[in-house]
């Protein structure tokens, strides 16, 4: 009886296999063939029975796409990245020194956003906490009531009468927020209207603990905010998140899931976690979820109570800085553009690969809205 091997390996195989590779496999070369790279060619279809008693599988994307349910790996299903309103334009971030006068931290964030605007910024990014220090004495103390405005918000009163004026679109970093007996860390954004598009309540807590290093407790007068928040505005889809928020990835894929074009994030990263962190978790949201990501942080103050990293960047949907900045006061202004989303994803399509059979990111307030 002839053994398995034997009869795989029959003249009869040989020769169907040699007929199926020999082809792809001829070149001209001036080098020797034990100098030459060969590579493995894909199967024709009438050697599909050879190659799987060789246990070859053939090269086939549609194949290994469905039979691992990408699709089925975001639920509900992602949604395909909508067309922008534009392709390419300029962001401003706007690195800000803040100080205890309130008063003249709103005047100064209002110079810093037209001056970024008269540098061609149609989108303008404020750090986190640009009119307040960054304390839990003092949030309470700056707190305004957004919801009431005007002289109950002066900050949110500026950042809308400026936004309209020089119909320009602004992230408005964070500021202390009253609510009833509640406080939030909540980022506002104005279209060029100067009407509030969209209001993000911090969702993750900065509550950690670096024995010698840092100790904050954001938990001890803040309250978690509960909504992800993504806004269409006049320069594309953009997902929010505040600081902290940058470090828990689902959050991000969540927007990219809803067709974000954009990640922000202001934020006021310390002294210890930002020389390891601050850059690596911006890129790693960017490469993961292939879209833009811009933070915004305060400039460095020596003497403040908390001391931020500052090092305003934007990041590309490869990971690739494009502009970033030091500690001081600055105001950055770079180019986005959007056409490269496409060309990312298609140079790596992950949304395809993806194992649905094995994994999935549920977006539950979009299930529970279905």
């Amino acid at each position: 009886m002839k053994s398995a091997v034997s009869s795989l390996v029959s003249s009869k195989n040989l020769t169907r296999l040699h007929s199926a590779i020999s082809r792809p496999l001829l070149h001209s070369s001036s080098k020797p063939s034990s100098q030459t790279t060969f590579f493995v060619p894909t199967f024709p279809r009438n050697t599909e029975n050879l190659c799987q008693k060789l246990r070859i599988r053939p090269n086939s994307t549609s194949v290994m796409s469905s039979a691992f349910k990408p699709e089925q790996a975001r639920l509900p299903p992602a949604l395909p990245l909508p067309t922008p309103p534009l392709t390419k334009f300029k962001i401003g971030l706007c690195q800000l020194s803040v100080t205890p006068d309130k008063e003249r931290n709103i005047k100064h964030a209002r110079k810093a956003i037209e001056e970024a605007a008269q540098k061609g910024a149609q989108l303008v990014v404020l750090p986190e906490i640009w009119n307040s220090p960054y304390s839990n004495d003092s949030f309470p103390v700056y707190a305004e009531d957004i919801d009431a405005g005007h002289d109950a918000s002066p900050s949110t009163a500026m950042l809308a009468e400026v936004s309209g004026r020089l119909r320009i679109t602004i992230v408005g970093g964070s500021i202390p927020e009253r609510c009833g007996d509640k406080l939030y860390n909540t980022c506002c954004v104005f279209g060029t209207d100067g009407k509030l598009k969209a209001k993000h309540r911090k969702i993750h807590l900065f509550d950690i603990d670096i024995p010698g290093k840092i100790t904050f407790m954001e938990s001890k007068t803040l309250t978690a905010g509960e909504t992800p928040t993504i806004v269409d505005t006049d320069v594309g889809r953009i997902g929010i998140g505040i600081c902290y928020d940058i470090r828990f990835q689902e959050l991000a894929m969540i927007y990219a899931s809803r067709g974000a074009h954009l990640l922000c994030y202001p934020g006021a990263f310390n002294m210890t976690t930002g020389p390891l962190h601050w850059e690596l978790l911006q890129r790693a949201r960017a490469v993961d979820n292939q879209l833009y990501v811009a933070t915004c942080s305060p400039a460095r103050d020596a003497g403040a109570g908390y001391i931020a990293w500052g090092h305003s960047t934007l990041v590309g949907p490869f990971g690739e800085v494009l502009a970033t900045t030091e500690n001081d006061e600055d105001i950055i202004i770079a180019e986005i553009d959007y056409s490269i989303l496409e060309q990312r994803r298609m140079n790596l399509p992950l949304a395809k690969q993806r194992r649905g059979d094995l994994y999935q990111l549920v977006d539950i307030q979009r299930q529970n809205a279905d």
